[in-house]
């Protein structure tokens, strides 16, 4: 095992510059062998120690990962943190309200004790990261059964956690890498009391929301500010009045030196999941299932969410952050699909596999640890296409797309502690449990406005998917009972159940009662839709197991045949490093996009009235008197965004783009529309990272909002 461990590590080692610099999501603990020279080449100035160093102040310590889906820096030694506006979206829509809409007019805190809590938010930084394949394989060879080969990995792994976890409170994880082939220990430490700070209103932090999202050329403030609190001796601790700025083991310092053409970039960030292996079968699924299973109910559910939101403020604050996160990677798929079959990736997939069957077939050895592995795969993703077609639409009709189907199934604990006679205590216990969580959902919830998404979400499930795979309460009310007319039956669901109101629900959870529960329209909804989704997981479960095994042992032979290619691992949301420089780019023939926007681009685009093109009164004011102060770039214009060929993902999101001399002059968070393919398949001619200059996030923060308290703590660099 030890011999398999050295050879891998190796070939990758042996292979690192076939590939060009912009393409790949590198692990950092390996960056000193893998990619150092050619960063050195390109022009950074740090070392590899610079960057990541277990032992002393480097990079990695000032970047985190943010609540759970996003990455920050910290930029002050006061524990100062900036990451994307659409990150912190969720948090300042929490905050918001009629009276103190931050969403729309923008938040500044201008002294420690302005700074709002953020309930619920963490950072979290990483610690160190340890290869630890040799171990997690530990008796394990190529004889090994794929089922036995699962218990041992999984009791190796829960060994090595255990050992990691003595006398400390870091959270511990084992990751795989390259479909199981390699694994590290992963160390992290989360803060949990993190602050509001500060943000630009949505006219410039989301300027062109949906229109301009994954598009280019850009002209977003997509930023806000954010606060890391720790206990007096700068340990983690829950929100206090006592806890203090945390002292950062490293800050970002911040460049006015501004982005040229050709400058290196560097990013470091936690990208969420590429697929960049799949096979041609997987790829097909991946657009013919699952892009079109949200592709189709999310356009749908987000049309009716705007005509309300549209149509009322309290409802815009309540569906905000749900129709961001929605509307975001429902964009994404449109793009991604229309991106493979331009690119026709799928055929160029075939071709690999056509290679990789004649690779196997001349050699004895080869065909009997790879002879069915495609042919398996195949299977594979053909069994489970109809039942994994039928769970999407599950998900993204009733448990993502009807919210009170979603809170229906909160019930189901209750009914079982109903059911099972469990005692006094154990039934105010669950149902308690449940009341506390109703404020937060009632907070965010529009019951007109679910009423017509439900009877929507429900119909088109009827209509997409085959009548086999119906939950139960299709068949036994909304078919039998009103003839298949899902609007008179949300009619019927929305006012007979206790569901839709927050007081009835509440009353019902201090006395509840299993003949009630079970008669309530909502619970038998989301009873019905739980038991259809379990019996489809399991089932596509069973394939998927197949498919991981087989996907093992393809990019295991695969790294084998291609010799000459650096292979680096899918992303798998842990820290990554991305290099390229900034630079134009050719999207089609005779088009020329520039590197960069700037706040005359905003202008152009400004319509008054069109709430995703308005602009702030404050920033007119500022552009027509060119009051653009040290923020300015050569030429006299304020510098909105820019793009580099770094290689980045969803989760990438607030990553921190950084300068030859280690200094932060962007903040990475979009990719650009022609390569939307690019979780899949990176192309090198076309992929970009859309930043935000860090010049204009000054800029609106000094200049715009006047918080010169927060510009005083930073590192500026110039």
């Amino acid at each position: 095992m030890k011999k398999l461990t050295v050879l891998f590590i190796a070939f990758i080692m042996g292979f690192s510059g076939a590939l060009k610099a912009d393409e790949g999501m590198w692990l950092l603990p390996l960056i000193s062998k893998l990619n150092m020279n050619k960063m050195n080449d390109m022009g950074l100035k740090l070392s590899a120690e610079d960057i990541y160093s277990v032992n002393n102040s480097s990079l990695k310590d000032a970047v985190v990962i943010f609540g759970g889906g996003c990455t920050g820096e910290l930029i002050s030694d006061q524990g100062l943190l900036l990451t994307n506006h659409h990150c912190g979206y969720g948090n300042i829509q929490a905050l918001s309200s009629v009276e103190h809409n931050y969403l729309k007019d923008g938040f500044w805190a201008k002294s420690l004790k302005e700074e709002l809590p953020a309930e619920g938010l963490s950072v979290t930084f990483l610690k160190r990261m340890d290869d630890v394949t040799q171990k997690v394989l530990e008796g394990i060879d190529a004889d090994t059964e794929a089922e036995e080969r699962k218990k041992l990995i999984g009791e190796n792994i829960t060994a090595i956690k255990e050992e990691a976890s003595k006398d400390n409170d870091y959270t511990v994880s084992v990751k795989s890498y390259f479909e199981g082939n390699q694994y590290f220990l992963i160390i992290y430490e989360k803060y949990n009391d993190v602050r509001f700070v500060g943000a630009p209103p949505s006219s410039i932090g989301k300027f062109g929301f949906d229109t301009d999202n994954w598009m280019w050329p850009r002209h977003t403030g997509d930023f806000s500010m954010f606060r890391v609190y720790a206990d007096k001796d700068g340990k983690p601790a829950a929100y206090s009045e006592d806890n203090v700025p945390l002292k950062p083991k490293h800050h970002l310092p911040v460049s006015l030196k501004g982005v040229e053409q050709e400058d290196f970039a560097m990013t470091i960030g936690f990208p969420g999941s590429t697929s960049r292996y799949l096979t041609s079968w997987g790829i097909e699924e991946r657009m013919n299932v699952v892009n079109n299973a949200r592709i189709i109910p999310r356009g749908l559910k987000q049309d009716l969410w705007k005509e309300d939101m549209l149509a009322s403020e309290k409802v815009n604050i309540q569906y905000a952050s749900k129709f961001s996160r929605s509307s975001n990677y429902w964009k994404n798929s449109i793009g991604m699909n229309r991106g493979l079959e331009k690119l026709k990736v799928v055929d160029s997939k075939k071709e690999i596999e056509k290679e990789f069957t004649a690779w196997v077939s001349a050699s004895p050895e080869r065909k009997e640890m790879y002879s069915d592995v495609l042919s398996t795969l195949e299977k594979a993703y053909a069994d489970r296409g109809k039942d994994l077609k039928a769970q999407s639409y599950l998900i993204e009709c009733m448990l993502r797309g009807t919210e009170i189907i979603a809170l229906g199934t909160r019930t189901l604990k209750l009914e079982k502690a109903l059911e099972d006679e469990e005692s006094d205590e154990k039934v105010k216990e669950v149902a308690d449990g449940i009341a506390a969580s109703l404020d937060a959902f009632y907070k965010d919830y529009s019951v007109s406005t679910d009423r017509k998404v439900f009877s929507a979400m429900l119909e088109l499930y009827y209509k997409e998917i085959a009548k086999e795979y119906y939950p139960s309460f299709y068949n036994d009310v909304v078919i039998k009972k009103y003839k298949g007319d899902f609007n008179k039956y949300g009619e019927v669901v929305f006012n007979k159940s206790v569901f839709t109101d927050q007081k009835k629900l509440e009353a019902f959870l201090a006395d509840p009662s299993l003949k009630l529960l079970r008669k309530d329209p909502v619970f038998i909804a989301a009873k019905s839709t739980i038991k259809l989704y379990k019996e489809l997981y399991g089932k596509v479960a069973e394939a998927r197991a197949s498919e991981a095994e087989n996907n093992r042992l393809f990019l295991k032979g695969l790294m084998k045949m291609k010799s000459d290619k650096v292979f680096y691992p899918d992303a798998n949301f842990t820290m990554r490093l991305s290099y390229g420089k900034v630079g134009n780019y050719e999207p089609k023939d005779a088009v020329i996009y520039k590197h960069y926007t700037t706040l005359a681009g905003v202008m152009e685009k400004y319509e008054p009235g069109n709430y995703e093109f308005e602009v702030p009164e404050r920033l007119i004011e500022l552009y027509d008197t060119k009051d653009y102060g040290q923020y300015a770039a050569t030429d006299g214009s304020l510098r909105v965004c820019f793009t580099t060929d770094n290689d980045i993902t969803g989760g990438n999101s607030g990553s921190p783009v950084i300068n030859a001399n280690g200094e932060l002059f962007g903040l990475a968070f979009d990719g650009n529309w022609e390569a939307m393919s690019g979780d899949i398949a990176f192309e090198t001619q076309l992929q970009k990272c859309i930043n935000v200059d860090i010049r204009y996030v000054l800029f609106i923060i000094d200049k715009y909002a006047g918080a010169s308290n927060l510009i005083n703590e930073m590192t500026l660099v110039k």
